[in-house]
């Protein structure tokens, strides 16, 4: 099945993020898709139910993200983002699916998914995440960054922090505490009592400042010379 919608190109007029859905439940696609045009700078471009049929919309649509399912017929997700990615490199690939196991995270992961999150995350959460994938920043559900760093292998010894940590304010490092643990920005807000956007600025100041690319770059570098 084939679904591209008449918006292409509108939305890129208005520079609106372009979303391609694969899904294998045409519930599940018509559900997103209404719940991710709430958002009026996002817009559904395109639909598909498995891989190869994604591999092939993705060459004719070129979307911005493609919302990537797991388990699928014909072809999964964690092998039709590799080869999405091979030939499109700058789509950015999210994955949303109902499975937390290792395996399929760290495949993805690997496969380079810039996210993965589960199908029961809130749709204003999803709107956010696509919003930072598209802006190139990694997107993990809760619990994801534990499952990576248990496979990750740890040092033997916890190396001397780098003086850099020094810089950092107390507010940043609590921060940095609650990036390691899984929590995104709205779970930190509501535990220190502050706002979504000033968690947003002090997670930039904390990427800055250790010269870090992403949350996920964050929670390791925590997890190495923070927590014990």
């Amino acid at each position: 099945m084939l679904y591209i919608t008449s918006l292409q190109n509108f939305c890129f007029l208005i520079k609106m993020i372009q979303i391609l859905v694969v899904d294998d439940q045409s519930l599940i696609r018509q559900g997103l898709k209404a719940l991710l045009e709430l958002d009026p700078e996002l817009t559904v471009i395109g639909e598909a139910e498995n891989g190869q049929i994604a591999i092939q919309l993705a060459q004719e649509l070129h979307p911005d993200v493609i919302l990537m399912d797991i388990r699928m017929p014909l072809m999964d997700g964690v092998a039709a983002t590799q080869e999405i990615l091979q030939k499109l490199p700058q789509t950015k690939v999210l994955v949303l699916t109902t499975f937390d196991d290792d395996e399929y995270v760290r495949a993805a992961i690997d496969r380079g998914a810039m996210g993965y999150l589960l199908k029961d995350t809130p749709s204003e959460e999803l709107a956010v995440a696509i919003h930072a994938v598209h802006k190139g920043y990694t997107q993990l559900g809760p619990g994801i960054v534990k499952k990576l760093l248990a496979r990750s292998p740890l040092p033997p010894a916890k190396p001397s922090p780098p003086p850099v940590l020094q810089e950092l304010t107390p507010r940043e490092l609590e921060i940095l505490h609650l990036i390691a643990s899984g929590a995104n920005n709205r779970e930190i807000a509501q535990q220190l009592f502050i706002s979504e956007g000033t968690v947003k600025n002090h997670v930039t100041n904390i990427l800055n400042r250790l010269n870090l690319r992403d949350r996920t770059q964050a929670a390791i570098f925590a997890n190495t010379f923070l927590l014990k």
